[in-house]
């Protein structure tokens, strides 16, 4: 019997590497400035207009609690969120990687802030986060 495979959408913040659920991601977008919303959450960097749709835009980094710099060719991963679709702000997308189920690991301790389990490849370990990473509400494990 073959092991289930899971295809996850890879992507770098700094030096780490993250990664959401095929199914979870809609599209992947170059660089867009958001226009500045009013937002009590720090995270939450504006909206903006994709093909006449708004959507919101928040910085992945923040929203993970990581320092981190945005680089001037950063892009933006539309994921399906809430009912609706949000973007989250990432330095890089590596690619699409199949991983097998014994590749990825619960994590022993409940987390907070979407990350849901690691795939862990050996010599490299990647954080799978869920899509509620994407709403403006903070996530509790």
């Amino acid at each position: 019997m073959s092991a289930t495979q899971h295809q996850i959408v890879v992507l770098r913040l700094g030096e780490e590497e993250y990664a959401f659920g095929v199914a979870d991601v809609h599209e992947i977008i170059g660089p867009a400035a958001p226009r500045p919303v009013s937002s009590p959450d720090p995270w939450v960097l504006g909206i903006i207009s994709l093909r006449g749709r708004i959507v919101p835009v928040l910085d992945l980094a923040t929203r993970l609690g990581i320092a981190a710099e945005t680089p001037a060719d950063h892009k933006i991963v539309i994921l399906e969120a809430a009912g609706g679709v949000a973007g989250v702000v990432v330095d890089d997308v590596i690619g699409v990687l199949t991983v097998a189920d014994d590749r990825i690991e619960e994590l022993p301790v409940a987390a907070d802030g979407g990350l849901v389990a690691v795939v862990n490849l050996g010599d490299r370990v990647i954080a799978l986060l869920d899509r509620s990473v994407a709403v403006s509400e903070p996530v509790t494990a």
